[in-house]
């Protein structure tokens, strides 16, 4: 459905054709897939029922594709039966969760995603050296939440450039700076500069805390939305990510842009007087929901996608260690 054009930048506009561009990187980051496979692996290895603290990842049709398998998806630990089998969501979970789970003697498989453990690991360390840190990110985030829950006592959250304005702390506090990894790029750094403004002495993470997937999908939307007269962004409404897509394509200067879950969510009235089209998928979206928004424009006669490629990705992350482990003791690793 799309043709690979490399790394081009966006030609100009025919208004005589039509075109739809597709954006790349998109869909699958190697957190969700990690996290997507190792539950796919457990419900194999150990059978049905297996347990998923929250959604697995931030899409409604993969955690209903893995209900069909026998997964069952829960809000809080305390819904599980003792001594089941547990997966921990790739976005993450406080060691309260972690003790919890030890308490009702559950077999947890941990599927934090890699960069957001980086994350829990950088605010304990800041935390340990006495830092007050502030957290950029959203609340009732299921990261947040995480990520707090390393040093509660020491973490302030900050949820937007504007709320560095109502932020005071006693001279001479150490403060440093951490962020939920699915923010928008710009508008992280925007609060960061208006936080090292004000408190001269902030101190930065080692690396940036927003993961690779989510700046590459906002560079690719940034540049298949500039001249775009619509931008669809494939992704379900908690998909922070997803969300963040939407703003990114309008800043870029598309004419208009929304998010769907799949191509039954797209409005025909969208589609008039529109010439390009721009197509792209938060980090935890399968392929298969890009191709349905393909064929919806295809059969409206918008010709084949072109692909705009902006970066590769290549990163793979081990599963977790304790599936790993049962994984190899029973022969299928």
């Amino acid at each position: 459905m799309s043709t690979d054009l490399g790394t081009p930048r966006l030609l100009p506009r025919d208004d005589a054709e039509r075109a739809v561009l597709l954006a790349a990187p998109r869909g699958y980051c190697a957190g969700v897939d990690r996290a997507v496979i190792t539950v796919e692996k457990a419900l194999d290895l150990y059978g049905a029922p297996v347990y998923v603290r929250k959604q697995i990842v931030h899409n409604k049709h993969v955690v209903s594709t893995l209900e069909e398998r026998g997964a069952i998806f829960v809000e809080e630990i305390e819904e599980i039966p003792e001594g089941a089998t547990v997966v921990f969501s790739a976005h993450g979970v406080s060691p309260m969760v972690h003790a919890e789970a030890a308490e009702r003697s559950l077999k947890t498989i941990d599927a934090t995603c890699p960069l957001v453990t980086k994350v829990h690991h950088e605010a304990r360390r800041f935390a340990a050296e006495g830092y007050r840190i502030l957290l950029i990110g959203h609340e009732g985030h299921e990261e947040v939440e995480g990520t707090a829950g390393e040093a509660p006592d020491h973490i302030t959250l900050v949820e937007t450039p504007d709320d560095v304005a109502g932020l005071e702390f006693p001279e001479g506090t150490k403060l440093s700076w951490l962020s939920q990894t699915t923010l928008s790029v710009d508008e992280t750094m925007e609060t960061v500069r208006r936080l090292r403004e004000k408190f001269p002495q902030l101190e930065d993470p080692p690396s940036d805390d927003i993961c690779y997937a989510t700046q590459n999908r906002q560079v690719a939307v940034k540049e298949i939305g500039q001249g775009a007269d619509l931008v669809i962004v494939v992704g379900s409404a908690n998909s922070s990510n997803s969300v963040r897509l939407v703003e990114v394509a309008l800043e870029a200067g598309a004419k208009a842009s929304y998010r769907v879950d799949d191509a039954s969510e797209i409005d025909e009235a969208w589609l008039e007087g529109v010439t390009t089209v721009s197509v792209t998928s938060g980090a935890s979206v399968p392929e298969d929901l890009v191709e349905g928004v393909l064929g919806f424009l295809a059969e409206r006669g918008y010709p084949d996608a072109r692909a705009v490629k902006t970066a590769e990705e290549s990163l793979i992350f081990a599963l977790p260690p304790e599936l790993r482990r049962d994984l190899k003791a029973a022969g299928r690793s």
